[in-house]
């Protein structure tokens, strides 16, 4: 028995939540994931899983020795990539995740740059709306949109956006331009919401948090296509700075209600402490970190 490639699949089943999602991940049938755990078991002479017909559990036992196979697979990482080569020049694959029309408009053409700069790096952009757990994932660095909670990860400041109010010239000539966002309800809406229904738009006033419940005359769970509808003078929208500066920068959309709108979000780059760092991450970290403060510099700018 291999016991680096039965670790592996323990953490596959356990990270996966069943034997099924390790065969998956890993490509393998079944039966050998199953033989694989089990003959693990065996040579410890202890029960790591308890297999239920939902999900896999864990054993006191089991956790212990998680814990202390990802510390060893994670040295072992470390080990393979240091006779390769990637402490002592770039090289390599990069995982990186982040919201997926802000990586699609402004992550994106930067990965592009990094790699014609770093020819022996290779780069996995995984674009989604939700937040992953960077270990279980095996990304490397994530861009998080929001305040941060308490956690091992480091984290580099890129800069701030905002929710911003915004309608194209032609509806505010042809409706007017409210001048209170209480005004909102009297006008057509465009909201951004899918399964889930968002219909309380917040604003501060005072200092004080408040909302608005509209009604929307256009929903649709995309941004880019809240952008559009709004382009289109279909109605007043409550969209992200960063989703709406291409079409304000156009004249097509303008910022309304600026005194109303809710503080600045933070945007920062996290990934893992490590005691020694990639050169590869290292080198992406200080390639993309200034090129994305201009850019949110930039934006923030155009929607003030």
């Amino acid at each position: 028995m291999d016991r680096f490639e039965a670790m592996r699949t323990l953490l596959a089943a356990v990270d996966g939540g069943s034997l099924s999602a390790a065969s998956r991940s890993l490509r393998l049938p079944l039966t050998t994931v199953s033989r694989r755990v089990s003959d693990l078991e065996g040579r410890l002479g202890a029960q790591l899983l308890v297999r239920t017909s939902r999900r896999l559990q864990l054993t006191e036992e089991g956790s212990a020795y998680i814990a202390a196979a990802r510390r060893i697979l994670d040295e072992l990482d470390d080990a393979e990539r240091t006779v390769s080569g990637e402490y002592r020049a770039p090289r390599g694959e990069l995982a990186v995740t982040a919201p997926i029309m802000f990586g699609k408009l402004h992550i994106a053409p930067i990965v592009h740059e990094f790699l014609a700069a770093y020819p022996d790096v290779s780069v996995r952009l995984i674009l989604l709306d939700g937040v992953i757990d960077l270990v279980e994932a095996h990304v490397d660095v994530a861009l998080r949109i929001g305040h941060l909670p308490d956690s091992t990860l480091v984290a580099r400041r890129l800069g701030d956006i905002r929710w911003l109010f915004c309608a194209s010239p032609e509806y505010l000539d042809r409706r007017g331009k409210p001048d209170h966002p209480l005004a909102i309800a009297g006008h057509d809406c465009i909201a951004f919401e899918g399964l889930q229904r968002f219909r309380d738009w917040p604003f501060v006033e005072d200092g004080k948090a408040r909302s608005i419940a509209v009604q929307p005359h256009f929903s649709v769970n995309t941004a880019d296509a809240v952008i559009d509808a709004t382009s289109a003078g279909l109605g007043i929208s409550r969209v992200m700075s960063y989703q709406a500066a291409d079409a304000i920068d156009r004249g097509e959309v303008s910022p309304i209600l600026a005194p109303f709108w809710t503080p600045p979000t933070p945007v920062h780059l996290v990934y893992g402490q490590r005691p020694q760092q990639p050169l590869k991450l290292r080198a992406f970290l200080d390639f993309v970190t200034p090129r994305l403060q201009q850019r949110l510099a930039d934006i923030s700018k155009l929607c003030d």
